[in-house]
């Protein structure tokens, strides 16, 4: 899709967490059309664009829902949260982003993020379930403690509803309470170290990623030992911060684990 300026409304501003929110915007359906893990700009002013995931699947109902960390102490971060409160409107760009739902595969999803990268996840898991139910899907979602897993809510719904889902959040800190519900299995540390204790073959999945590069690499580098498959891997990381080579060969990191 060629990429498209156009001015949406706000519809509603919504405190998830005192450091998330989510804004939801209005447009016209065929202007606000976008691939699910596509991303938009949204302009801060005439020389600053501020890029976020869409986090929702395009559904023809002209919605557009993101989700914003808000990070007092970075200016664009606090403009942007004023911006967004008082305005009645905002400039958008969209779509942007590769790193989008493949309409024509059907081999089991891993989904991976840290932080608001669920946002890109959140879309093309409504995606995938809204186009096939019963496909199997594991949400991975890491936070360093749990009350900044922002929606836990509604990938346990995936879970309870949708009998090919797991959702597994990962946590640095323990929580509160164990984990528990259907098909929900948690996990404690590193989000790398969590995937390396727990898979085995990731050879027949399709794999999305999204969170910082640091994490996304980290990720890779540990899936790559366990049968990833490059031409079925995808994130935005890999385009505005690439590294040669993207995925390392599974003998180069047996190497350097046996020093």
């Amino acid at each position: 899709m060629t990429p498209r300026t156009l001015t949406c409304l706000v519809d509603e501003v919504e405190d998830l967490t005192p450091d998330v929110f989510r804004v939801q915007l209005e447009g016209r359906p065929e202007a606000v059309a976008h691939a699910p893990g596509q991303y938009l700009e949204l302009k801060l002013d005439d020389e600053t664009w501020v890029p976020f995931s869409i986090a929702n699947a395009h559904g023809g109902d002209g919605v557009i829902e993101l989700h914003i960390q808000h990070w007092p102490e970075r200016e664009n971060s606090a403009r942007m949260r004023d911006l967004v409160q008082v305005a009645r409107r905002l400039t958008l760009r969209l779509p942007g982003g590769d790193c989008v739902l493949d309409p024509d595969s059907e081999r089991p999803l891993l989904l991976i993020a840290a932080g608001t990268g669920f946002s890109q996840m959140k879309a093309i898991a409504e995606a995938a379930l809204a186009a096939n139910p019963e496909r199997q899907i594991d949400l991975w979602w890491a936070a360093r403690e749990r009350r900044q897993l922002y929606l836990e809510r509604l990938p346990r719904e995936w879970a309870e509803a949708h009998p090919g889902f797991c959702f597994h959040p990962v946590t640095e800190l323990s929580p509160e309470e164990p984990w528990s519900g259907e098909r929900v299995v948690g996990h404690r540390g590193r989000i790398d170290q969590a995937l390396a204790a727990a898979l085995d073959d990731v050879s027949g999945q399709d794999v999305y990623l999204s969170g910082s590069p640091g994490m996304v690499y980290a990720c890779v580098d540990v899936l790559a030992s366990l049968g990833l498959s490059p031409s079925r891997t995808f994130s935005d990381v890999f385009a505005y911060a690439p590294r040669d080579p993207l995925i390392p060969v599974t003998g180069s990191l047996i190497k350097e684990a046996r020093g």
